[in-house]
């Protein structure tokens, strides 16, 4: 991994950085010198994040849900105060569940919709508020936006969600000089995708979906996350950057 200064003095709030790509993200962040107000709704796993950085540069903890607009208000209004400017947005937090259709409930629904495209679409909106005219926003969708899994219709709804408010949030702010962008993994070898389970389906199915270039690594995730972040894509606005090793050739 090269460590370059891409980001010595950048003000970013990082949602999700509690653990898997939210961790790697903010320790790649802070590496390479942002001032990194991360969020997330586990405390003790924001605990382990600041661990993770070691003294390494500058990191604050704060315990919010995503979900509840008061809160992300309060998160983004204290990002500005510690950090005393807003340049990045980072939205990773989110959440998984697999759930065959006939047991689909409208808790799963609004569970899903309410983390992964309520909270990120939250965060937007109060950040926009900050970011100056090179800001940049990247949220984090997933290859299941446009590829079909099975028992994921409500998570593949929400990250389609996720992937067409980011292009047309792109399409709103680039006369402000925002660059919007979305980082897409595949399967990535994370506490979250850890836990998922696809009772009854067909071990071959795993075959299908996972690359011959293994599963992804969150490191991996996080240097496409800072690359979209950063100075080095400063034409790049309004587009999908798939990271899953290929495995939807």
């Amino acid at each position: 991994m090269v460590i370059t200064d891409r980001f010595t003095g950048t003000a970013v709030l990082l949602t999700g950085a509690g653990s898997g790509i939210g961790r790697a993200t903010a320790v790649r962040l802070v590496a390479e010198g942002a001032h990194v107000f991360a969020v997330d709704a586990d405390e003790a796993g924001l605990a382990g994040t600041v661990d993770a950085v070691s003294g390494a540069g500058h990191i604050v903890a704060h315990v919010a849900d995503v979900s509840d607009e008061a809160a992300v208000v309060a998160a983004v209004d204290a990002a500005v105060a510690d950090l005393g400017a807003l340049d990045v947005l980072v939205n990773v937090a989110g959440i998984h569940r697999t759930t065959p259709i006939e047991r689909l409930t409208v808790d799963d629904l609004r569970t899903l919709f309410d983390v992964n495209v309520v909270g990120t679409a939250l965060f937007c909106r109060e950040a926009l508020r900050h970011l100056p005219e090179d800001g940049v926003i990247v949220n984090t969708a997933s290859s299941s936006a446009s590829h079909g899994n099975p028992f994921m219709t409500a998570y593949s709804a929400t990250k389609g969600a996720v992937l067409a408010f980011s292009l047309s949030l792109a399409s709103e702010v680039i006369g402000r000089g925002v660059r919007v962008l979305v980082v897409s993994p595949g399967s990535t070898a994370t506490p979250l995708t850890a836990a998922v389970r696809f009772e009854g389906l067909d071990p071959a199915y795993y075959a299908r979906i996972v690359s011959p270039m293994g599963t992804g690594k969150p490191e991996q995730i996080a240097s496409t996350i800072a690359f979209a972040a950063s100075r080095d894509a400063s034409y790049l606005t309004g587009v999908d950057l798939r990271v899953d090793g290929g495995s939807h050739i």
